[in-house]
């Protein structure tokens, strides 16, 4: 059987895995955990404090560091509301293309990886190969947050991380970003005609949206010079203001919900201590010398670090030459590559399938990109000899 035949039927089985992110993965990880062990690979299962999801990591060859890292989320989007031609988790094949949930976001490139692994393990006598398989990646990266926690403490933590999310097998070095809050505010309700005894919520919230805008127009003189991005600097998006029960009602609660887009971590900090500073020493002393029980609280729904660009990337070298490629891009989208950034390691994203196919009815992936990263992960095996 061909490496292609064995991806394409493991692609199948782990499509099967209905692992919606507000469902337990520890089926497919169990799957997974069982032919990697099988293939010969010491393989690690880390469950959350729920027990009810895990993130897996394995590897093969020499006990030591500076090996390569294949990453991939394990959970999918829902098909609530959405109308598909065949059952979203039976995978089909029609006209070279294999449709189901998770076929290219990104269960593709975890098939691919897995279906190598009896090579890799022939070849990996120089410099180890790892797999990391985590859950709630699209809730917030939740999963590979935790697993770095872990690898942190590791001494042999990969030197060179590809996470394999549909870029259509391009090599991307970059990307923005994605980081969501809602900003509660807690007033002091009253009547309209009486507004010196209440605390509008709803003003204090236009109040922190006006910073947030102030601080949008001024990140653009923060941005990097060179940025491939568009546009080239970090982004602040006001989502929504709610509040208010009435037109003569002074309103108790009010809560935006907004968004940043970094393209570099000192952004990302710059935003948050402004924003914080902010409501600490501006807004929330007016509101208290009115009512003392006052309050601002920010939520965080969800924090995804950006990939950034670096002059020196020996993944981005590597993923060139395997894939016989000579440029390199950035998008749009998040993934877990920044968090891997972080521990140290060189990161880049490219794996089978297009992100246009991502999270809407009928999703799949070419076989043809299934072919280009089997190609690409055998080239892979040869370097590690």
């Amino acid at each position: 059987m061909s490496h292609l035949d064995t991806a394409t039927a493991i692609l199948s089985d782990l499509i099967g895995y209905p692992t919606v992110s507000s469902d337990s993965n520890l089926a497919i990880i169990d799957d997974l955990a069982g032919r990697l062990s099988d293939a010969g690979a010491r393989v690690d299962v880390f469950h959350d404090d729920s027990g009810t999801k895990a993130n897996l990591y394995a590897t093969m060859g020499p006990d030591a560091p500076g090996g390569i890292l294949l990453a991939g989320h394990t959970d999918v989007v829902p098909i609530t509301d959405q109308i598909w031609a065949s059952n979203p988790f039976a995978m089909t094949e029609r006209d070279g293309r294999l449709y189901g949930r998770g076929t290219c976001d990104m269960k593709g490139f975890i098939a691919t990886a897995v279906a190598l692994a009896p090579l890799f393990a022939s070849k990996a006598t120089r410099r180890p190969i790892h797999f990391a398989f985590t859950y709630d990646e699209e809730t917030g990266c939740l999963g590979a947050k935790a697993l770095a926690e872990q690898l942190a403490a590791r001494s042999d933590r990969p030197a060179l991380a590809i996470i394999g999310e549909p870029t259509e097998m391009r090599v991307i070095e970059g990307h923005k970003g994605c980081c969501e809050y809602s900003t509660h505010f807690t007033g002091r309700e009253g009547h309209g005609s009486l507004p010196y005894l209440g605390v509008n919520a709803v003003e204090y919230a236009v109040r922190y949206i006006t910073r947030l805008m102030e601080l949008n127009d001024e990140l653009k003189a923060r941005a990097p010079g060179g940025s491939a991005f568009d546009p080239p600097h970090s982004t602040i998006n006001v989502g929504s203001l709610h509040g208010g029960v009435a037109h003569n009602v002074i309103p108790g609660f009010a809560t935006v919900e907004w968004d940043m887009r970094p393209v570099q971590s000192a952004d990302f900090h710059h935003i948050n201590a402004t924003m914080q500073d902010y409501a600490a020493n501006i807004l929330l002393p007016r509101m208290r010398a009115v009512w003392p029980d006052a309050d601002i609280v920010t939520e965080v729904i969800g924090e995804t670090i950006g990939l950034e660009v670096m002059a020196e990337n020996a993944a981005r070298d590597l993923v060139l030459e395997l894939t016989g490629t000579n440029g390199t891009d950035v998008v749009s989208f998040g993934t877990e590559a920044g968090i891997f950034q972080q521990l140290g390691m060189a990161a880049i994203v490219c794996g089978p399938g297009s992100i246009e196919q991502a999270h809407k009815p009928d999703e799949y992936v070419e076989t043809s990109q299934l072919a280009a990263c089997i190609t690409m992960l055998e080239e892979l095996a040869d370097r590690l000899g």
